[in-house]
Order: structure tokens, then sequence, then C-alpha cells
């Protein structure tokens, strides 16, 4: 989904009491084509548009699907999810308002008790597991890689508890992927695992979307 802005490039004053950080992210937000879509389209966030080209290539969201969502809020992919007719179950420790068709729990994954929860909110399998989750940035990119790669390591146990023979896992990562252990871990519980750019991730991030699919009975 490649979309183009149609007018000028709108710039921020200095002055007003914005820091230089802050009047620079006004200004990308204010030229950003994903983030007007996302707001004439009714998501919540430009994330949405991630997820909508990635089914574009994988075909993972589909009608009566049973898909859980982890680390929802905001909610643009269980909006996306939802509007292709899946069943959605989501949860985040912060809160989030609610969807059409989405269960929503504010939850912190890493409580013993919430895998159950969801699961029998599901009320079966799960045919999709996705996570959009990234811990927030410190500026250090190694740091911030490994962070994030622990909150993906947290939804891979909850996705290979869930997850039906044949289901897909949908993560974001950082630059440089899945971490080898992880990754390694990845491909014996998955037939196929792809790295993806989506053209709606900004081209100076550093994140990327691991797609394993074809997930494997355990032995």
């Amino acid at each position: 989904m490649t979309r183009k802005v149609e007018r000028g490039r709108v710039k921020v004053k200095k002055g007003g009491g914005l820091k230089a950080s802050s009047r620079q992210w006004l200004t990308r937000q204010l030229n950003d084509p994903y983030v007007h879509a996302a707001r004439k389209e009714g998501y919540r966030s430009r994330a949405a548009f991630k997820l909508l080209e990635l089914d574009a290539k994988f075909h993972f969201l589909k009608p009566r699907a049973l898909v859980l969502d982890l680390g929802a809020a905001p909610g643009g992919w269980s909006q996306v999810a939802a509007a292709k007719g899946a069943v959605v179950v989501a949860a985040d420790v912060l809160a989030m308002a609610a969807i059409a068709g989405v269960t929503f729990f504010q939850a912190d994954l890493t409580d013993p008790d919430v895998p159950a929860m969801l699961k029998e909110a599901l009320g079966g399998p799960a045919d999709l597991v996705l996570t959009d989750m990234a811990a927030p940035t410190t500026g250090h990119r190694a740091t911030d890689h490994l962070r994030t790669t622990a909150l993906a390591e947290i939804a891979l146990d909850v996705a290979e508890d869930m997850l039906k023979p044949g289901g897909t896992f949908v993560a974001k990562m950082f630059q440089g992927g899945a971490g080898q252990a992880l990754l390694a871990r990845i491909k014996k519980s998955f037939q196929s695992v792809k790295h993806v750019k989506p053209p709606a991730s900004r081209a100076d991030s550093v994140e990327l979307y691991l797609v394993a699919t074809g997930f494997k009975q355990p032995d």
C-alpha cells in the first residue's frame, strides 16, 4: 500500500516552547501519509497499515480465524483483524478503548494466570498470534534490540501454548532480527520464518517484522 502526500511539506516553526526533538516528531507526524490515511480511514494508529501490508503478502487474516493480539493498545492491529472478520482477543498492560468484535483484557502477559484466561476467551486454539510490542526506546540500539527481543520471547511463549498446528506468529523485531537463540527456537517451531519490513514502516526505523508460518505440533 503506497500512499503519496498530496500537498506541500509542512514545517513546524521554532519557538512556542517546543524542544527540538518534539518539533522534529511533530514535523514527521504532520508530513506522514500513513498518519493522514489512518485518520481518514478511522484507524487508531498508522501501524494498522503495517499489518494490512503484511497480510497482503502472507494472507494470514481470514474470516472467523481465531486471533490473539498481544500488546494491542491503542488497537490498530485489532481493528484490522476484526474488520477482516476474525474473532479477536486482545491484551495489553495499558488500557484500550473498546473495539467492536474484540474482547480486550488489561493484563500483564508475565502473570501466570493470564494465558489460561486468554485461551478461555478465544474459545479454541489460535490461528494467528500477533504482537506489535516494543519496549520504550533508549536511543542505544543494542539495548533497544535486546529489550524488544525479550518482549517477542514472552509473546512466543504464549503463541507456542495457544497456536493450532499450521498457525502463524507475527512479531515486531528491531534491526538485526531475532537473536540467534530466539530464531533457532522459532525455526524449530515453525515451517517458515521470514523477516519483512513493510512499506508503512518508516525508512529510518530499525523495526522489522518476523512472520513465522506453519506452526508444528509439539513433540
